[in-house]
């Protein structure tokens, strides 16, 4: 399949690997739009990379997470008095999976 050249039966078998079924007029249009695609990517192809290091992301990531550091928390004993209903010292809630 060449970007010059891209029949609408290319495009009707790329459309049925896709299990996509299109119209008349989309195949026409899609041909159209898969020959502009294939041609960008000649372009691209044909550029001389070997200078370029390879890149995950076009900008530099950072970590945004706090470090890890232990803190005072909530007393557990305290938050289980406030729950409803509390078992073996968890909390305990109503049974949703398995019902009707």
């Amino acid at each position: 399949m060449s970007a010059d050249k891209i029949s609408s039966n290319e495009t009707r078998h790329i459309a049925h690997l896709a299990r996509l079924a299109l119209s008349e007029a989309e195949i026409e249009d899609f041909t159209g739009q898969l020959a502009a695609i294939l041609e960008h990517a000649k372009d691209i192809e044909s550029l001389n990379l070997d200078d370029v290091a390879p890149t995950r992301h076009a900008l530099p990531i950072k970590n945004v997470m706090r470090s890890d550091e232990v803190r005072k928390s909530v007393n557990r004993e305290e938050v289980l008095r406030m729950a409803p209903e509390t078992q073996a010292n968890m909390f305990l809630v109503p049974k949703i999976i398995g019902e009707d």
